[in-house]
Parts: structure tokens; C-alpha cells; sequence
């Protein structure tokens, strides 16, 4: 069984060719392909649109393929806004419903909507599944996503709290569960997903209730190039007073801002490095990232009535030491209590690195985004009973 994950970005399209047995779980060797495109759209890159990467894709997975039939596609789409609570099997009405939402998240719904048409045209007998980042966060009750804004602006424009990463929290929710030994449903705990793009999300009773991204991915902790929260009249006043246009602003507070804008490093690990040799700007960036983020854990044991666990996830979360000491080493008030040989140590496996006297277990939990992308779009392809569909089921006009 061999399922194609596609997460198409902005200006990139990343691919995944996984082989899952006839029960939907992983072989021994899943990853039978993968690649990423980048630069669709700009100049001289060859690659005009994301129609012709599926094309570069469908050359590539030729050569691996050797007669074989992918039999669906997963896609991770960003934002479901509230129409999309689950993930869905791919029909025309879900194609234009992505489409509406692409106010929401104008960079990256776009790009999607034109990977399932690019697949659809290409292999029309293919069902496809549309995984959102937003949906996972549905859970959440009207006091953590609404925000004090006039009624209008969510009624009439959709504004709100969403949330994102949400295939990563909900894998990892269930993971963290399961390495303690407790039910999922009874869990309560704090998923640090920290990676250049990092979120931080209350669970209580193995459910979303808080998260600190929101109304886009440009709230919340610090992130590689993004600021995280900032005071709203910041905007304005650069934008009224000093000369900048909005679009200069949102630019630079996604892709210039964050660990980059604090210290010409947008990587942790040249952060780390820095600091380590005495830059005092790298070393001030710690500290901000790491108060960050221990205040949103200090929030989020408040929100779930006290958190059983504090998982780290991601590709800092899993692998930076350093950063996950710094993040712990503020937690001592909570009575987390950490062994630091465990926190050093590399492990592809969940583990915990608290020790036995910690209030709140602490544990570093491998995410796989495209695993559960693969696994979920197998599960509802073989629930709804669409193997092999045939065209009229997906086309769209």
C-alpha cells in the first residue's frame, strides 16, 4: 500500500512516498521516496507553479515506483478554518471550500487547492485526503479563541484564535499518553512543538484547549524567523509614524524577526553556538525565547488543571539540549525537577528525562508529520471504501 504525502508551501512542495501494510501501519521500511522543490514561482527557478512541481514529482517517484500504483494522497493542508473539524476525503464542494478559505492563509491555501487539482489531472483514479493544521485546535472552548475584538470582526471576517501544528500535537498527545500509561482521554499535559516555526498547546482530557498560535502562525513564543507576540500598536506606529507599509511590516515580523532579528541567526544551533562563545545577543535571545516559552507552560498548567506532562517535540524540542535545560531550568517553581544526563542524552524513542521526585513528568517525544498524514489518509480512504475511485468522483470544474 503505498501512500503520497504532499505538504505544499508558499513557494515549496515537499513530498513523501510511504509504503504502509494492508492494516494501515507502517513497514519496515516506509520511506520509499522523498524530496522537496523549492522556489516555485520565482524567476530563473524552472518551475513556474505547483502544477509543474507535480511534474518534477511524478519524474522523480517514476524511478521508484517500478509499476506500481500509489493508491492515495495525503495532503497537509494549513488552515480549515472552523468548516473543517476532521480530515476530509477530497470531492469538489471540499476543493472550493479550501479555495474560500484562502483569506485565511493566502500564501498557502492557494498552493494546495492547485497540488490536489495537479494530482486529480495526473491520476485521476487517485482519492485524496486534505489533513488541516487548524483542525485538531477545533476543541478548544470560546475563552481561549475568542479574542476582545468587536463581534463583527469574527462574525463577519472569521477572526480568531486557530491554531496550528496541529497534526504534530495530536500525534504527540497520543504518544506522551501512551509513554506514561494513561488512558488518552484522561491525559493532561503541554505539547512543545519547537522547530523553526514553534507553537506551544494546552491538552486536558487528551484534547486541545489552548494554543498559542492564532489567528496565523505568527503569534505566540519565538520562533526561527518569526517574532511571536507583540504588542498590536507596534504596527501601527511603525506604519504611521516611521514610513512602513504593511506589507514591509508582516514581512519582516514572518522572516526577519524572531531568533534572526535578535541575533543574524534564524538556527538554534548557530544561536547556541554563539552564545556558548560569548555573543551577547545571542545570549540575550536565550533567555527571551526561553522565558517565552516558560511562561506559556506556567499558563497552560493553570489552563488544563494541572498538567501531568510537559512533552518537547520537533526538531529543537527533540534534539536541542541546551535549550530544553534553559526552558526546565525556569520550571523549578512547578516542582519539575529534570535528570540532566537523561536531557543530554539521543534517543529516536519517546523518553522521560524528569526525574522520579518531579511534580510534572518531562519527556521528548519524536513527532512524524508525514507518518500521520500517511496513517490518517489511510484510514479514511478505507472507512469511506474509496480504493481505486474513478474520475467523476473528483473532478472539478
Amino acid at each position: 500500500m503505498l501512500i503520497l504525502v504532499i505538504n505544499s508551501g508558499s513557494s515549496s512542495l515537499k513530498y513523501q512516498l510511504r509504503e504502509l501494510h494492508d492494516d494501515g501501519t507502517d513497514t519496515d521500511n516506509p520511506v520509499q521516496a522523498s524530496g522537496l522543490i523549492e522556489r516555485i514561482g520565482v524567476p530563473g527557478s524552472g518551475v513556474s507553479n505547483h502544477t509543474q512541481a507535480l511534474d518534477v514529482v511524478a519524474r522523480e517517484l517514476d524511478e521508484v515506483l517500478d509499476g506500481r500504483r500509489i493508491d492515495a494522497a495525503g495532503h497537509r493542508v494549513v488552515h480549515g478554518g472552523e468548516r473543517f473539524k476532521k480530515p476530509e476525503l477530497v470531492d469538489p464542494e471540499v476543493i472550493r471550500a479550501i479555495d474560500r478559505l484562502a483569506p485565511l492563509a493566502p500564501l498557502h491555501n492557494p498552493p494546495a487547492t492547485e497540488g490536489l487539482r495537479a494530482i486529480r489531472d495526473k491520476w485521476p483514479d487517485m482519492p485524496q485526503v486534505v489533513i488541516f493544521d487548524t483542525s485538531f485546535h477545533q476543541t478548544m472552548p470560546p475563552e481561549a479563541w475568542r479574542y476582545a475584538i468587536p463581534d463583527k470582526w469574527y462574525t463577519e471576517h472569521g477572526i480568531r484564535r486557530y491554531g496550528f501544528h496541529g497534526t504534530s500535537h495530536d500525534l504527540v498527545t497520543g504518544k506522551t499518553a501512551q509513554l506514561l500509561g494513561i488512558d488518552r482521554s484522561e491525559f493532561n499535559g503541554i505539547i512543545l512543538h519547537l522547530g523553526n516555526g514553534a507553537s506551544a498547546t494546552a491538552i486536558r482530557r487528551g484534547k486541545s484547549v489552548d494554543t498559542s498560535m492564532g489567528y496565523t502562525p505568527l503569534a505566540g513564543l519565538v520562533m526561527g524567523t518569526r517574532s511571536g507576540d507583540v504588542d498590536p500598536s507596534i504596527i501601527t506606529h511603525l506604519i504611521t509614524s516611521h514610513g512602513y507599509d504593511a506589507h514591509q511590516t508582516d514581512r519582516i515580523l514572518n522572516h526577519e524577526s524572531g531568533l534572526l532579528g535578535l541575533t543574524g541567526h534564524a538556527d538554534m544551533r548557530q544561536v547556541l553556538e554563539s552564545a556558548q562563545a560569548g555573543h551577547r545577543e545571542s545570549r540575550m535571545a536565550l533567555d527571551v525565547a526561553s522565558y517565552r516559552l516558560a511562561k506559556y507552560i506556567g499558563g497552560y498548567h493553570v489552563a488544563v488543571n494541572g498538567a501531568q506532562a510537559i512533552a518537547f517535540t520537533a526538531g529543537i524540542g527533540e534534539k536541542s539540549a541546551p535549550f530544553r535545560a534553559r526552558v526546565l531550568d525556569r520550571l523549578g517553581v512547578l516542582g519539575v525537577r529534570y535528570d540532566h544526563e537523561l536531557n543530554m542524552s539521543r534517543s529516536d524513542e519517546p523518553r522521560v528525562i524528569s526525574t522520579d521526585d518531579s511534580t510534572v513528568a518531562v519527556v521528548v517525544v519524536p513527532t512524524d508529520e508525514e507518518m500521520a498524514i500517511a496513517q490518517q489518509t489511510f484510514q479514511l480512504v478505507e472507512m469511506s471504501g474509496a480504493w481505486g475511485q474513478g474520475t467523476d468522483a473528483y473532478k472539478v470544474s
